[in-house]
């Protein structure tokens, strides 16, 4: 039975970097990756292997891992005067605590009411809503246009895709699309209603995904070359 995973931190060239390490009963050999979601170190360890000798194995890396630490895109925490591209419009963050409006839109700012304490939870909260009706609208569209009907459409904090589609016909997002340019979002969800009329990606598969957008290989390329940039914001 694998043992549960130990979260800890290496310090190397002078950075201290966040460590988990992972330990897998199938696992054959240690294996790194750089995790861009959580801004960790992430290493799978066999059983029987120490966290000792993780870590000996993680300072032999060190050029490998610094490297690659130093490409993170820095973090950009929900916090007043910093800025978010929201559906691609950009919108500085404004504080108003006196007013009672809650979070609302204006030319170039996102303003939030209330105590500075419930700001980073009221920016998440508005833009999960946005990306929420953004993709719906979205998804029924380009649905009416193959003729399907969506099953539930949910948004998630998904780090291992951008989107997923059920047999059953319910679709799932992750909410960070709100952070992307509008061609990606809308790409992702023609992409899932694409699923509702082919459960793969076969040829056909990508003649109807095709069908639904304008372009298929820009916003496919943007999400692999600037995807982990959406785990900056907040």
């Amino acid at each position: 039975m694998s043992r549960a995973p130990e979260e800890t931190f290496i310090t190397l060239g002078g950075q201290t970097i966040p460590l988990r390490l992972v330990w897998q009963s199938r696992a054959r050999r240690l294996t790194m990756t750089l995790d861009h979601t959580k801004r960790c170190l992430r290493v799978v360890l066999p059983e029987g292997i120490t966290a000792t000798e993780a870590l000996s194995f993680c300072r032999k890396q060190q050029p490998w891992v610094l490297k690659r630490w130093a490409a993170l895109p820095q973090p950009i925490p929900f916090a007043p005067g910093n800025r978010l591209p929201i559906n691609g419009e950009e919108a500085v963050i404004h504080h108003q605590r006196s007013a009672r409006r809650g979070v609302w839109r204006e030319p170039g700012r996102l303003n939030v009411s209330g105590p500075l304490e419930h700001l980073p939870r009221r920016v998440e909260a508005h833009c999960r809503q946005e990306a929420k009706r953004l993709l719906q609208a979205a998804v029924r569209d380009k649905a009416a246009r193959i003729d399907r009907r969506p099953g539930r459409i949910t948004l998630r904090e998904s780090r291992s895709r951008w989107g997923s589609c059920s047999p059953k016909g319910d679709l799932s997002f992750c909410w960070r699309l709100i952070f992307a340019p509008p061609e990606v979002l809308d790409y992702v969800a023609a992409h899932e209603v694409a699923h509702l009329a082919h459960m793969n990606h076969s040829p056909a598969f990508w003649r109807v995904c095709a069908g639904l957008v304008e372009d298929v290989t820009g916003p496919r390329r943007w999400l692999a070359t600037e995807g982990a940039s959406l785990w900056r914001y907040g």
